[in-house]
């Protein structure tokens, strides 16, 4: 089985379930499916079977077909087949489906071995099918006429006066090969009849004849018995095998005059839901096909501007173009051309650098995809959770369209679900009277916004719920080891106790919280693209987790400065101001610190020469510049010597090595080449307002 078409199957599954999620969930909410609903479960499990059958996923295949059928009746009879005290049911086996689906993907994407045993979500949907069909009054009484027809049509058929005792078994629509099916079957049955010349099967030659496989699928394989024991000892054997959508048995009685049997459709089973499809080729796929084949022709007219492209080749792709960008400067930039009138070529680099800033956009473009896919995903979440914790919650998405680079929607994914598990285990009130007394809507609220705002992204979780308590977490601060006795803590370094590794609030063991992994294992995920986390929360208010991440890793626009003989390179996206002072424009504060005013508000300056602890550069605000510079909330000014000029910087990683000095607490977040091939570092303005502010500076 080729790595090409195991992709190509794991993609189309992962994109249809994460559509057919989304859409049950909204159609919970109407607490109806649509008929349009309907048809889209119908063609998404339709395609599901299709697929897993051809990678020979048989009980992926089988719990499809399953579905298929149960939405084969729902369609022919609509909605009202389903009575509304049973919806809910129906809501839950359709999320306990997705579910088993896309735990059968994960298994097959870390290469582990699938599920074997499906009886139980089989037995949940046959129940349920049989629920339906049992309502549907005015056929009823006429159901088990109905099925004793199509049992005279098997013995008809197939009765023998030798072996009287029949078993007619029909396999799962489209799993293939239903010869070969049928002989390993008749091999089964005979290892459990004691002596030869006790049964016989129909068609003879299912093991040598491929041919027969059309008659198995039509009319199904069928067993016939010298006595109804072995029949019994067979129908043990029929129901463990594998890709068996239905069987029923029957007797062989002296043949009466009766209808022609060609009237009649293809034998099935009554009580079984798979019966119309599995047994049925006239009656259930030729109106399921045209709808299902429709259903493709709309999607491949809607999709057909659209490819999937493996990520790792735009991986490759941005690479070359980084590494282009750096060429293109290291030719610009080239010192051999240094005092030099070169008009054509100058015209020419000024061309390039367009065509490159072009390549770049476009190379960065199809990275980007929206937070939509994982902010639904949360739905999902605090559906469950309200379920089981007994809290009936609201979410509201904000801004799910805004898009980030496609590694990073990966990294938040976790942390995300994460802090919704948060808000609603120990958010959110246990108790409705709680929030009624404390003035709130009984029904809890929990909001997920994503909003941009220059180079990045911000992403708030917020919940209208208890909120943190300062005491009880600075008690398990302490009792943690992580926060010393007697000291008078901020409520801000109380908050960030929260993020500090071994800390969590629940004082036991739940499904969603308690098992080791608590907010710091979120910050370090955070953190690891490039990204920050902060918590603001007052008590009997709820809380709000805050994350801010970059739209991309990649490429920036980066302002190139010198401090002595070294370059930093600054984000532009945080350059508020270029600002040329003097020293008597610096003001000096109580505890010798430098600030400046600037549109009616003080900033504090911090020298990059004293904070890097450089031997070179310039001393006097005279002679160099200030950036006036911002991350978020905190805003400063940074003195640096000259301004070097505005560049498209390709994002190196620092190595790992580098890193476990911790240089990011300093202000360090990688580094770049410059067009002369020297290194530059980037910085990070939110690391040094951090650094600088708590060492006073």
């Amino acid at each position: 089985m080729g790595n090409d078409m195991m992709e190509a199957y794991l993609y189309e599954m992962n994109t249809l379930l994460e559509s057919l999620d989304e859409m049950v969930l909204g159609a919970e909410e109407l607490k109806t499916f649509s008929q349009d609903d309907v048809n889209e479960i119908f063609r998404t499990m339709h395609t599901i079977k299709g697929s897993s059958a051809m990678m020979e996923f048989d009980n992926l295949m089988t719990v499809a077909h399953r579905i298929e059928d149960l939405f084969f009746i729902i369609r022919d009879k609509s909605m009202d087949v389903v009575p509304e005290g049973l919806r809910p049911e129906l809501f839950d086996l359709i999320f306990k489906a997705i579910d088993f689906f896309k735990t059968e993907v994960e298994k097959l994407e870390n290469g582990e071995a699938l599920t074997e045993n499906i009886d139980s979500i089989l037995a949940n949907i046959n129940s349920f099918s049989n629920k339906i069909q049992g309502k549907e009054a005015p056929e009823e009484e006429a159901a088990p006429e109905e099925a004793q027809s199509q049992e005279e049509n098997a013995a008809g058929d197939f009765g023998s006066a030798d072996f009287p005792f029949g078993i007619q078994v029909f396999f799962d629509e489209g799993s293939g090969m239903e010869n070969l099916r049928a002989f390993m079957l008749a091999t089964s049955v005979k290892e459990v009849c004691e002596e030869e010349g006790q049964f016989d099967y129909v068609p003879g030659d299912v093991g040598a004849n491929s041919d027969s496989a059309a008659f198995v699928v039509e009319k199904g394989f069928v067993l016939r018995f010298l006595t109804s024991e072995l029949r019994e000892r067979a129908l043990a054997v029929v129901k463990d095998a594998g890709s068996v959508a239905d069987y029923q048995l029957f007797d062989y009685e002296e043949p009466a005059p009766a209808p022609a049997a060609p009237a009649a459709p293809a034998p099935a089973a009554a009580p079984a839901p798979a019966a119309p499809a599995a047994t049925a080729p006239a009656a259930a796929p030729v109106p399921a096909a045209p709808a299902a084949q429709a259903g493709k022709q709309q999607q491949n007219h809607s999709k057909e501007s659209l490819i999937s492209v493996n990520l790792s080749k735009l991986d490759e792709l941005n690479a070359v173009v980084g590494e282009i960008v750096i060429t293109e400067s290291m030719v610009t930039a080239s010192p051999d051309l240094k005092g030099l009138k070169l008009d054509n070529f100058t015209a020419a680099t000024r061309q390039l650098r367009s065509l490159t800033d072009q390549l770049q956009d476009v190379s960065m473009s199809l990275r980007m995809v929206s937070v939509s896919a994982t902010f639904q995903k949360m739905r999902r979440i605090v559906r469950d959770m309200s379920k089981k914790l007994g809290k009936e919650v609201n979410l509201v998405l904000e801004g799910e369209n805004t898009e980030i680079d496609k590694t990073i929607v990966d990294g938040i994914g976790d942390p995300l679900m994460h802090i919704v598990r948060n808000s609603m285990d120990h958010g959110i009130e246990e108790r409705v009277e709680d929030r009624v007394s404390a003035g709130k809507d009984p029904v809890g609220r929990i909001v997920l916004s994503a909003r941009q705002t220059g180079g990045e992204v911000i992403i708030e979780v917020i919940d209208d719920g208890q909120g943190a308590d300062d005491e009880a977490i600075l008690n398990k601060a302490i009792r943690q080891g992580l926060a010393a006795p007697g000291v008078d803590y901020s409520h801000k370094d109380i908050l960030n106790f929260l993020l500090m590794p071994g800390f969590s609030t629940n004082t036991e063991v739940t499904e969603y919280s308690g098992r080791g992994v608590g907010m710091d294992v979120v910050k370090s995920n955070v953190e690891a693209v490039g990204g920050m986390v902060s918590i603001s929360s007052e008590k009997g208010f709820g809380m709000t987790t805050t994350l801010k991440i970059p739209l991309t890793m990649a490429i920036m626009d980066g302002m190139e400065v010198s401090v002595g003989e070294s370059v930093f390179t600054v984000p532009i996206n945080n350059i508020r101001q270029i600002l040329k002072v003097t020293s008597q424009d610096v003001i000096h504060d109580a505890t010798k610190g430098e600030m400046i005013e600037v549109m009616d508000n003080f900033y504090s300056i911090v020298r990059a020469k004293e904070f890097y602890q450089m031997d070179s550069g310039i001393d006097e605000f005279d002679d160099g510049i200030l950036l006036w510079v911002e991350s978020g909330e905190n805003s400063f000014c940074l003195f640096v010597d000259e301004l070097i000029g505005q560049q498209k910087v390709v994002v190196k990683p620092l190595p790992d090595y580098v890193n476990d000095y911790g240089i990011k607490n300093y202000g360090v977040t990688g580094c770049t080449i410059l067009g002369n091939g020297d290194i530059s570092i980037i910085l990070d303005v939110a690391s040094i307002y951090t650094a600088s502010h708590s060492a006073g500076m």
